[in-house]
């Protein structure tokens, strides 16, 4: 996913929902030590500021440096690029060297990892007992009766530009390979559904569809999916530009730990 977000990535610090805090005491709870989180492909630090909360030092990495550059900063978080070109063994030792992370999230991204390669690290870093890791993503959004369809209808547009190696987001990480044991959020095959309310704009929700993948890889062919004739039908069915609506976002979450 080099790069993939390069473009957009204003678009996706100023669009992109945050997650509710629960999340993280949730996944807090289930650790027993409290010393390292890694947050794995950080983008702007979304995800990691909320964990940087419960965890003495979070680590979050990225491929992309235009992300990194609107990356949030916080006393307990380091944030480092992390190029394809990186080692295993390098990058062991740059989050804190092997059994030493307690919990491992990925917010919005593994289906872009090359999973294989990824879970091994997982299973170097991870502190055995009690590591855990916890990956989750999010698709539908539920805005109102009259929206709803208009947005379905734009969805649909977007679908011939879906990368087909992220096939899992589409399902709601229900064929993503998961290979850990686990701790009671969801398992192989069967993600926990989990809400995400969110109070937004309707820039802000514009927004978050420019930064969309297949909006971009379109745009790049020549077509513009978000044309001012979509965005101004988009527009008038959420109620005008100024209104600030109560939205949810469909998330999905698997969290496990290393088999023993």
């Amino acid at each position: 996913m080099a790069g993939k977000f390069d473009k957009q990535a204003d678009f996706y610090a100023n669009g992109r929902p945050t997650y509710p805090t629960e999340w993280y005491s949730m996944l807090a709870a289930l650790t027993p030590h409290h010393s390292l989180a890694w947050d794995v492909g950080t983008g702007n630090g979304q995800a990691a500021i909320g964990i940087a909360e419960h965890y003495e030092q979070v680590v979050g990495t990225d491929v992309s440096e235009a992300q990194l550059k609107l990356a949030m900063p916080h006393p307990r978080i380091r944030y480092l690029h992390t190029p394809l070109s990186i080692t295993d063994d390098e990058l062991v030792a740059l989050i804190g060297g092997e059994n030493s992370v307690d919990l491992i999230t990925v917010a919005t991204a593994v289906h872009w990892f090359e999973l294989p390669k990824f879970y091994s690290l997982v299973t170097r870093l991870l502190r055995k007992p009690g590591g855990v890791i916890a990956v989750w993503a999010y698709k539908a959004v539920v805005v109102s009766p009259i929206f709803d369809p208009i947005m379905k209808r734009f969805y649909d547009t977007t679908l011939p530009y879906w990368d087909p190696t992220i096939k899992s987001v589409l399902d709601d990480y229900k064929t993503l390979p998961f290979p850990f044991e686990s701790v009671g959020i969801g398992c192989e095959g069967k993600p926990q559904q989990l809400d995400i309310p969110q109070e937004v704009s309707f820039e802000k929700f514009l927004n978050m569809l420019r930064s969309w993948s297949p909006v971009n890889t379109a745009k790049d062919q020549g077509v513009d999916l978000l044309s001012e004739s979509v965005v101004k039908e988009l527009e008038s069915a959420w109620g005008g530009p100024k209104l600030i609506r109560s939205i949810t976002y469909k998330g999905f979450m698997l969290a496990g730990k290393v088999k023993l």
